[in-house]
């Protein structure tokens, strides 16, 4: 995102230029700068250090790395340079147009401000617990997908059409079988990753009577492990 952060700099850079080149043109050349009051200069104060808060905020925002968070977030982009642009005219407005109150500017800029917070801590939030959940079920997923790709590997490690053939049979028994695991699968994928290395050992070995007892044994577990899954749902 810092990419994002790099572009939003500029516009905001070039934003706030605007407003201070628009701000101290219009009142040179209607009430001029060195009669200007001090609700000109608050008014000017409080509308910079709204376009300050809101690079802090953006900040705070793009500064994100996860690739997923991202995507989640990447509506929020959009508002964020609504946000600029809507606090850039109101403020340009408030303070070049003197039969406009500076304080009309200031609340409208916060306002603006506000609404951006809120919508960032509401992306951040959901992003956070989509991604727990993602991050939740990758973990619950480990095992299947971890012993299916091991399958996978060891069938490049078959030496006859027989042992190629249990690894294939062991291999499609894992990877259609439920991915989803919690605790009380713990003994069962315990048993099931125990009798996998005896299986591994015997294909490497090209030992085909052990091959073909250990890849049933797996299946029988896998099986086993299916129903036990089916129950627990």
């Amino acid at each position: 995102m810092k990419k994002y952060f790099t572009v939003y700099g500029i516009c905001w850079a070039i934003a706030l230029v605007v407003f201070n080149v628009i701000t101290f043109v219009s009142a040179a050349n209607t009430i001029g700068v060195s009669n200007a009051g001090a609700g000109f200069w608050v008014g000017y104060i409080f509308i910079t250090i709204v376009f300050v808060a809101n690079l802090v905020c953006s900040f705070i925002f793009f500064k994100e790395e996860n690739m997923d968070k991202i995507f989640l977030k990447l509506s929020i982009i959009y508002i964020a340079y609504i946000a600029l642009i809507v606090s850039l005219i109101a403020g340009a407005i408030a303070m070049a147009i003197p039969v406009i109150p500076y304080w009309v500017g200031i609340v409208v800029d916060v306002v603006i401000l506000a609404v951006y917070a809120i919508a960032i801590v509401q992306a951040n939030t959901a992003a956070d617990v989509v991604s727990d959940i993602d991050d939740r079920v990758k973990a619950q997923t480990f095992f299947i997908h971890s012993l299916t790709a091991d399958a996978q590997t060891l069938m490049s490690f078959a030496q006859s059409d027989d042992v190629q053939t249990e690894c294939k049979k062991v291999y499609e028994s894992i990877r259609y079988s439920d991915p989803m695991s919690n605790d009380a699968l713990a003994e069962i994928e315990r048993q099931i990753q125990n009798e996998f290395k005896t299986f591994d050992d015997a294909v490497k070995k090209d030992n085909t009577d052990l091959v073909k007892n250990s890849a049933n044994k797996i299946i029988v577990l896998i099986n086993k492990r299916n129903l036990q899954c089916k129950v627990l749902k």
